[in-house]
């Protein structure tokens, strides 16, 4: 397996992955609209902005960033697999993100059910402001995680 992760580690593929700025641009339209919904959620704009409206802007976005991050974190993976998987930072950030992921469906599988009864000029629920704070937290920590799997 060591050979076919050098193989993929030296490849042209490799060196065009490594020099995209794909990646960073998946990360950012994941986290910052994410970051802005869950700032909304913790009252921010509370009488300005509904909830639905700010979940029908903005996780739109986050959710095409999801899926641009996933893609280029993937393929930056696969060519410096033993690699990375060998780093202390790894295990945290894949945590992160599973927790991250874990936070999501039990937002919208529960929480996000009753928006039409607080959506605007209501106190947010205890739990939507739980589940911001664990997705603010979560989610920087996989970018400092993320960011370090350079260095540790």
């Amino acid at each position: 397996m060591d050979n076919f992760f050098s193989w993929l580690e030296d490849s042209w593929f490799s060196e065009a992955i490594r020099g995209t700025p794909y990646h960073i641009i998946g990360i950012a339209l994941l986290i910052g609209p994410a970051a802005a919904f869950d700032l909304r959620l913790l009252g921010l704009g509370q009488r300005v902005l509904r909830v639905t409206t700010a979940a029908d802007h903005l996780l739109r976005l986050s959710h095409l960033g999801f899926v641009i991050a996933a893609a280029t974190g993937v393929a930056l993976f696969l060519p410096a697999g033993s690699l990375i998987a060998d780093r202390g930072s790894a295990p945290w950030k894949l945590g992160l993100m599973l927790l991250a992921g874990l936070n999501i469906l039990i937002f919208h599988r529960r929480t996000y059910h009753t928006v039409h009864d607080w959506d605007l000029n209501q106190s947010t629920p205890k739990a939507a402001r739980f589940a911001a704070v664990v997705s603010l937290t979560s989610w920087s920590g996989v970018t400092i995680a993320g960011r370090l799997l350079a260095y540790t």
